[in-house]
């Protein structure tokens, strides 16, 4: 497996969007049919900052691929957080 892509909610609202207009709507609502089509599967990461005392809540992209994780990439990159 390959090295996960995090997503901020935000983003990825935009994302799921943006995939729904290119993709069938099935793509992004079965996980089987996403992890095939795509080659990711998304999931909710929450991580505690003991600096500021919040949780961060963000979407974590796990990847089964890299040609596919790499095609994203370069498909999707400005949905990316910035780093």
């Amino acid at each position: 497996m390959t090295q996960p892509i995090e997503v901020s909610q935000v983003n990825w609202t935009k994302l799921e969007e943006k995939l729904r207009d290119d993709y069938p709507r099935s793509v992004s609502l079965i996980r089987g049919k996403m992890k095939k089509v795509l080659g990711f599967t998304p999931r909710e990461y929450k991580s505690y900052s003991p600096d500021t005392g919040y949780y961060r809540t963000c979407v974590m992209l796990d990847f089964f691929s890299e040609k596919k994780r790499t095609f994203f990439i370069m498909k999707y990159g400005d949905y990316l957080n910035e780093r």
